[in-house]
Protein backbone atom coordinates (compact mmCIF):
# COMPACT_ATOMS: atom_id res chain seq x y z
CA UNK A 1 0.00 0.00 0.00
CA UNK A 2 2.54 2.28 0.89
CA UNK A 3 4.15 1.88 -2.54
CA UNK A 4 0.92 2.62 -4.34
CA UNK A 5 1.46 5.91 -2.41
CA UNK A 6 4.38 6.56 -3.01
CA UNK A 7 3.94 6.25 -6.82
CA UNK A 8 0.79 8.56 -6.80
CA UNK A 9 3.05 11.19 -5.45
CA UNK A 10 5.32 10.92 -8.01
CA UNK A 11 2.73 10.64 -10.49
CA UNK A 12 0.79 13.90 -9.64
CA UNK A 13 3.78 15.88 -8.86
CA UNK A 14 4.77 15.90 -12.27
CA UNK A 15 1.43 17.21 -13.20
CA UNK A 16 1.72 20.39 -10.65
CA UNK A 17 2.59 23.33 -11.57
CA UNK A 18 6.28 25.04 -9.84
CA UNK A 19 4.23 28.35 -9.52
CA UNK A 20 1.83 26.25 -6.72
CA UNK A 21 4.67 24.68 -5.04
CA UNK A 22 6.76 27.65 -4.78
CA UNK A 23 3.26 29.16 -3.32
CA UNK A 24 3.36 26.58 -0.45
CA UNK A 25 6.85 26.57 0.11
CA UNK A 26 7.29 30.00 0.47
CA UNK A 27 3.91 30.34 2.91
CA UNK A 28 5.38 27.68 5.09
CA UNK A 29 8.78 29.22 5.85
CA UNK A 30 7.38 32.03 6.31
CA UNK A 31 5.18 30.38 9.09
CA UNK A 32 8.05 28.41 10.77
CA UNK A 33 10.21 30.92 10.29
CA UNK A 34 7.78 33.40 12.12
CA UNK A 35 7.48 30.95 14.97
CA UNK A 36 11.13 30.25 15.32
CA UNK A 37 11.42 34.10 15.72
CA UNK A 38 9.07 34.41 17.87
CA UNK A 39 10.15 31.55 19.77
CA UNK A 40 13.83 32.92 20.02
CA UNK A 41 12.63 36.53 21.21
CA UNK A 42 10.27 34.69 24.18
CA UNK A 43 14.17 32.63 25.21
CA UNK A 44 16.29 35.49 25.26
CA UNK A 45 13.50 37.61 27.25
CA UNK A 46 12.95 37.89 31.14
CA UNK A 47 12.79 34.44 33.03
CA UNK A 48 9.40 32.68 32.88
CA UNK A 49 6.80 33.74 36.12
CA UNK A 50 6.52 32.08 38.97
CA UNK A 51 3.14 31.74 38.29
CA UNK A 52 3.53 29.70 35.20
CA UNK A 53 2.41 26.17 35.14
CA UNK A 54 5.02 23.59 35.82
CA UNK A 55 4.76 19.81 35.50
CA UNK A 56 5.80 18.11 39.08
CA UNK A 57 8.30 15.32 38.62
CA UNK A 58 9.01 16.09 34.65
CA UNK A 59 11.36 14.65 32.98
CA UNK A 60 12.51 16.19 29.68
CA UNK A 61 12.38 13.20 27.29
CA UNK A 62 15.81 11.45 25.60
CA UNK A 63 16.03 11.99 21.97
CA UNK A 64 15.76 8.25 22.10
CA UNK A 65 12.47 8.29 23.78
CA UNK A 66 11.18 11.12 21.30
CA UNK A 67 12.56 9.05 18.20
CA UNK A 68 10.54 5.70 19.61
CA UNK A 69 7.46 7.81 19.85
CA UNK A 70 7.79 9.22 16.40
CA UNK A 71 7.68 6.11 14.61
CA UNK A 72 4.99 4.78 16.97
CA UNK A 73 2.80 7.86 16.03
CA UNK A 74 3.95 8.55 12.44
CA UNK A 75 4.59 4.46 11.62
CA UNK A 76 2.71 2.55 14.60
CA UNK A 77 -0.88 0.16 14.69
CA UNK A 78 -2.58 3.48 15.45
CA UNK A 79 -1.96 5.69 12.45
CA UNK A 80 -2.47 2.31 9.95
CA UNK A 81 -5.64 1.31 11.54
CA UNK A 82 -7.06 4.82 12.03
CA UNK A 83 -6.01 5.67 8.15
CA UNK A 84 -7.61 2.45 7.33
CA UNK A 85 -10.93 3.07 9.32
CA UNK A 86 -11.29 6.93 7.55
CA UNK A 87 -10.50 5.54 4.41
CA UNK A 88 -13.53 3.17 4.53
CA UNK A 89 -15.63 6.46 5.46
CA UNK A 90 -14.11 7.69 2.45
CA UNK A 91 -15.18 5.11 0.16
CA UNK A 92 -18.50 4.84 1.49
CA UNK A 93 -18.66 8.55 0.84
CA UNK A 94 -16.82 8.41 -2.35
CA UNK A 95 -14.90 10.61 -1.44
CA UNK A 96 -12.45 12.42 -4.36
CA UNK A 97 -14.66 10.21 -7.38
CA UNK A 98 -11.71 9.99 -9.47
CA UNK A 99 -10.33 7.21 -7.16
CA UNK A 100 -13.29 5.19 -8.29
CA UNK A 101 -14.39 2.25 -5.66
CA UNK A 102 -12.86 -1.55 -5.14
CA UNK A 103 -9.83 -2.52 -3.48
CA UNK A 104 -7.94 -0.09 -5.73
CA UNK A 105 -10.11 2.66 -4.29
CA UNK A 106 -9.58 1.88 -0.90
CA UNK A 107 -5.81 1.08 -1.13
CA UNK A 108 -5.12 4.67 -2.37
CA UNK A 109 -7.79 6.35 0.14
CA UNK A 110 -6.07 4.30 2.42
CA UNK A 111 -2.60 5.66 1.37
CA UNK A 112 -3.63 9.41 1.08
CA UNK A 113 -4.71 9.44 4.94
CA UNK A 114 -1.94 7.24 5.42
CA UNK A 115 0.56 9.83 4.26
CA UNK A 116 -0.64 13.25 5.22
CA UNK A 117 -0.53 11.60 8.62
CA UNK A 118 3.52 10.50 8.41
CA UNK A 119 3.14 14.35 7.04
CA UNK A 120 1.67 15.82 9.82
CA UNK A 121 3.51 13.78 12.53
CA UNK A 122 7.05 14.24 10.65
CA UNK A 123 6.26 18.14 10.77
CA UNK A 124 5.35 18.34 14.01
CA UNK A 125 7.91 16.83 15.62
CA UNK A 126 10.46 18.60 13.11
CA UNK A 127 9.55 21.88 14.58
CA UNK A 128 9.22 20.67 18.06
CA UNK A 129 13.01 19.64 17.57
CA UNK A 130 13.84 23.35 16.23
CA UNK A 131 12.00 25.21 18.81
CA UNK A 132 13.07 22.85 21.49
CA UNK A 133 9.97 21.78 22.93
CA UNK A 134 8.10 18.87 23.97
CA UNK A 135 4.91 17.43 22.38
CA UNK A 136 4.78 14.04 23.51
CA UNK A 137 1.28 13.48 24.88
CA UNK A 138 1.38 13.35 28.89
CA UNK A 139 -1.74 11.96 30.84
CA UNK A 140 -3.03 13.73 33.29
CA UNK A 141 -2.98 12.70 37.39
CA UNK A 142 -6.41 14.15 37.98
CA UNK A 143 -9.46 11.93 38.53
CA UNK A 144 -12.91 12.49 36.86
CA UNK A 145 -13.34 11.49 33.24
CA UNK A 146 -14.51 15.44 32.74
CA UNK A 147 -11.03 16.86 34.27
CA UNK A 148 -9.06 13.96 32.22
CA UNK A 149 -11.00 15.06 28.89
CA UNK A 150 -10.34 18.55 29.54
CA UNK A 151 -6.24 17.75 29.94
CA UNK A 152 -6.61 15.85 26.64
CA UNK A 153 -8.32 18.27 24.50
CA UNK A 154 -6.18 21.49 26.24
CA UNK A 155 -2.87 19.55 25.29
CA UNK A 156 -3.89 19.37 21.28
CA UNK A 157 -2.52 22.76 21.08
CA UNK A 158 0.08 22.86 23.85
CA UNK A 159 3.33 21.46 24.30
CA UNK A 160 6.32 21.73 26.97
CA UNK A 161 9.40 23.81 27.64
CA UNK A 162 12.35 24.18 29.84
CA UNK A 163 13.53 21.98 32.38
CA UNK A 164 10.76 21.89 34.13
CA UNK A 165 8.11 21.16 31.87
CA UNK A 166 6.07 24.48 31.93
CA UNK A 167 3.04 24.22 29.45
CA UNK A 168 3.27 26.91 26.60
CA UNK A 169 1.28 27.38 23.52
CA UNK A 170 2.41 24.76 20.67
CA UNK A 171 2.93 26.33 16.81
CA UNK A 172 4.11 22.89 15.61
CA UNK A 173 1.01 20.84 16.71
CA UNK A 174 -1.06 24.22 15.25
CA UNK A 175 0.72 24.08 12.01
CA UNK A 176 1.61 20.29 11.28
CA UNK A 177 -2.28 19.26 10.57
CA UNK A 178 -2.89 22.21 7.48
CA UNK A 179 1.09 21.30 6.38
CA UNK A 180 0.13 17.44 6.03
CA UNK A 181 -3.17 18.32 4.06
CA UNK A 182 -1.70 21.31 1.92
CA UNK A 183 1.16 18.68 0.98
CA UNK A 184 -1.64 16.36 0.05
CA UNK A 185 -3.82 18.56 -2.38
CA UNK A 186 -0.75 19.70 -4.07
CA UNK A 187 1.12 15.81 -4.27
CA UNK A 188 -1.28 13.47 -5.11
CA UNK A 189 -5.34 14.84 -5.10
CA UNK A 190 -7.17 15.78 -8.44
CA UNK A 191 -6.39 19.37 -9.46
CA UNK A 192 -9.42 20.47 -8.96
CA UNK A 193 -8.59 20.89 -5.31
CA UNK A 194 -7.41 23.90 -4.10
CA UNK A 195 -5.94 25.77 -0.69
CA UNK A 196 -9.66 26.16 0.30
CA UNK A 197 -9.93 21.88 0.61
CA UNK A 198 -6.39 22.13 2.26
CA UNK A 199 -7.32 24.02 5.14
CA UNK A 200 -10.88 22.54 5.27
CA UNK A 201 -9.36 19.07 5.39
CA UNK A 202 -6.66 20.39 7.95
CA UNK A 203 -9.36 21.44 10.76
CA UNK A 204 -10.42 17.66 10.11
CA UNK A 205 -6.96 16.44 10.99
CA UNK A 206 -6.66 19.06 13.76
CA UNK A 207 -9.94 17.15 14.89
CA UNK A 208 -8.23 13.70 14.68
CA UNK A 209 -5.22 14.71 16.76
CA UNK A 210 -7.11 16.11 19.82
CA UNK A 211 -9.45 12.78 19.37
CA UNK A 212 -5.87 10.55 19.59
CA UNK A 213 -5.09 12.68 22.71
CA UNK A 214 -8.09 11.70 24.08
CA UNK A 215 -7.83 7.89 23.23
CA UNK A 216 -4.16 8.12 24.62
CA UNK A 217 -5.56 9.63 28.04
CA UNK A 218 -8.13 6.86 28.78
CA UNK A 219 -6.19 3.76 26.78
CA UNK A 220 -5.24 1.38 29.36
CA UNK A 221 -1.38 1.79 30.13
CA UNK A 222 -0.69 -0.68 32.23
CA UNK A 223 2.31 -3.41 32.72
CA UNK A 224 0.39 -5.59 30.29
CA UNK A 225 -0.86 -2.97 27.53
CA UNK A 226 -0.07 -2.20 24.12
CA UNK A 227 1.98 0.78 25.50
CA UNK A 228 4.11 -1.02 27.49
CA UNK A 229 5.12 -3.22 24.83
CA UNK A 230 5.93 -0.43 22.79
CA UNK A 231 7.76 1.11 25.07
CA UNK A 232 6.09 3.85 25.21
CA UNK A 233 5.63 4.69 28.78
CA UNK A 234 7.41 7.28 29.25
CA UNK A 235 5.03 9.31 27.53
CA UNK A 236 3.09 9.42 30.43
CA UNK A 237 5.79 9.48 33.22
CA UNK A 238 5.50 13.22 33.57
CA UNK A 239 3.19 14.29 35.93
CA UNK A 240 0.53 17.13 35.07
CA UNK A 241 -0.66 18.91 37.78
CA UNK A 242 -4.33 20.02 35.60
Amino acid sequence: MISVWVREVSLSMSRRSASRWAILTIATLAICGAAMGQAMTQDSSKPESPKAKVVTGYQRPTAKIKLVNYLFDAYGPFPIVGSALVAGINQADNVVPEWGQGFNGFERRWGSNFGIGAITTTTRYGLAALLREDTLYYRCECTGFLPRLRHAMISTLTGRRGEDGHRVFSVPSLIAPYVGTSVAVAAWYPGRYSEKDAFRQGNYSLLAYMGGNVVMEFFPSGPHSLLSKMHLQNRHAARSPD
